[in-house]
C-alpha cells in the first residue's frame, strides 16, 4: 500500500493551476500513475520495471526532440525508483505495516527539502512540464501554502497510522494507513476549492487594477481607494447602445451612487475589475445593467477622464442595437430610456446628464 504521494501531487495541481495548467502537468504525472497502479496490483517488482521503463522512454524522447538530456526526467525516474526501492524493502511481514508511515516521511522530506531549500524542487519539477508559463509572486506562495498543508497533512496521517499499528485492529490500520490520506486529501480539495470561489468573488468585487495612460497594468488595489481623491488611474468600459434612428438608450443612475447620483448617463458603465479583461468586463456590466447577452459591439475610443475624486482610463464602445433586443434593468439602474438626439441636444448642459456622457455624446455625434 504506496503513500498518497500521487494525491498530494495530482490534487495540488488541480487547485493551483486548474485545468489549462494541469495538461502540460500531465506529461510529468503519467509515469508516477501507471508506477503507483503498477505497484498495488502487482507489486514493487513491476512498479519499478515500470518506473525504470518510463524513465528510459522519457529521457530517450526529449533527447531526440530538444537535443539535451533532461535532467528532470532523471529526478523523476529516480523518485520512483526510490519509492519502488522502499516499497520493495517493506515486504516483509513484519515491516509491512509500517510501509505507510515510512512512504509519508519520505514524502515529508521531500515537501521539506523543496520548501526550505533555495531550489523548490516540486515548483521546478512543475515548471519542466509547464513550457512558458510563468507564475507570479501570489501564485508561488499559494503553491508554498499548499505544499506545507500537504505536509501537515502527511504528518498527522503518518500519526495516526503509528497509533493504528499498535492500539487498533488490522482493519483499522487498513482503512487509516490507505483509505483515510484520500480522504484527507478531498476534503482539504473542497475546503481549498470553496476558499478559492470565496475569494475569487471578493477579489473581484473589490479590487480594481491602476493602470498607465496605455492601460497597463502597475498595481492592484481597492475599489474605495479609486474614489478617494488619490486620482489613481483605473480602466473602465462604457457601452453606448444606438438605435436605427440614432436614438440612444440612456440609464438612470441609482439616487445612493457615489458618483453622480440621479443623472442620466450611457446605457452601462463600469469598473474593470481585477483579473478582468476589458472584454469580461463590458460583457458582465452589459449583463447585469441593461441584461443583454448576445450582442456584438464595436470599440469607439479611448480616453482619460478626471474628476474631483477618481481618474479613468475608459474604454467606449457601441452597439448599433437591433428591433429583436430586449433590455431590461436591475437595482444597479433606476430606469431605461430612449433618447432621440434632439431630445438630448436640448438638455446638454443642464445637469440632466452625467458629464462623461456628455463628452462622449459630443465625440460621437460631432456637435
Amino acid at each position: 500500500m504506496l503513500s498518497g504521494l500521487y494525491t498530494v501531487i495530482v490534487t495540488f495541481a488541480k487547485i493551483s493551476f486548474m485545468n489549462p495548467i494541469i495538461s502540460k502537468l500531465l506529461p510529468g504525472l503519467l509515469p508516477l500513475i501507471v508506477f503507483i497502479a503498477a505497484d498495488e496490483f502487482f507489486g514493487p517488482v513491476i512498479g519499478i520495471a515500470v518506473a525504470l521503463g518510463f524513465g528510459l522512454v522519457q529521457l530517450l524522447y526529449m533527447r531526440i526532440r530538444q537535443k539535451v538530456w533532461d535532467r528532470f526526467v532523471l529526478i523523476d525516474t529516480a523518485l520512483l525508483l526510490m519509492l519502488g526501492a522502499v516499497s520493495l524493502s517493506l515486504e516483509d511481514e513484519k515491516l509491512f505495516l509500517w510501509k505507510p508511515v515510512l512512504m509519508d516521511v519520505l514524502l515529508m522530506g521531500f515537501l521539506l527539502f523543496s520548501l526550505l531549500s533555495r531550489k523548490n524542487l516540486v515548483l521546478l519539477m512543475s515548471k519542466r512540464y509547464m513550457g512558458d508559463m510563468q507564475l507570479d509572486d501570489t501564485q508561488k506562495k499559494f503553491f508554498n501554502r499548499n505544499l506545507w498543508a500537504f505536509l501537515l497533512v502527511s504528518f498527522l496521517h503518518a500519526l495516526a497510522t503509528v497509533y493504528a499499528i499498535y492500539f487498533l485492529t488490522k482493519e483499522a490500520w487498513l482503512f487509516i494507513g490507505g483509505t483515510l490520506l484520500y480522504i484527507m486529501m478531498g476534503v482539504y480539495l473542497v475546503v481549498m476549492f470553496l476558499v478559492q470561489k470565496l475569494s475569487k468573488k471578493r477579489s473581484s468585487a473589490e479590487y480594481v487594477p491602476v493602470v498607465d495612460e496605455e492601460g497597463k497594468i502597475v498595481e492592484r488595489v481597492s475599489r474605495a481607494e479609486v474614489h478617494n481623491g488619490s486620482k489613481k488611474l483605473h480602466p473602465v468600459v462604457h457601452l453606448h447602445v444606438v438605435r436605427h434612428d440614432g436614438a440612444f438608450l440612456l440609464q438612470l443612475r441609482p439616487n445612493d451612487k457615489q458618483v453622480q447620483p440621479g443623472k442620466w448617463d450611457t446605457a452601462v458603465g463600469g469598473h474593470v475589475s481585477w483579473g478582468e479583461s476589458i472584454e469580461k468586463a463590458l460583457q458582465r456590466e452589459t449583463r447585469e445593467e441593461i441584461g443583454l447577452k448576445q450582442y456584438k459591439p464595436l470599440f469607439s475610443q479611448k480616453y482619460i477622464w478626471n474628476s474631483d475624486i477618481e481618474s479613468e482610463l475608459v474604454f467606449v464602445f457601441v452597439y448599433r442595437s437591433l428591433e429583436t433586443d430586449k433590455f431590461t434593468h436591475t437595482q444597479e439602474v433606476t430606469e431605461l430610456r430612449w433618447w432621440t438626439i434632439p431630445m438630448i441636444k436640448r438638455n446638454l448642459g443642464k445637469g440632466v446628464f452625467t458629464p462623461n456622457f456628455e463628452h462622449e455624446f459630443a465625440m460621437l455625434v460631432k456637435i
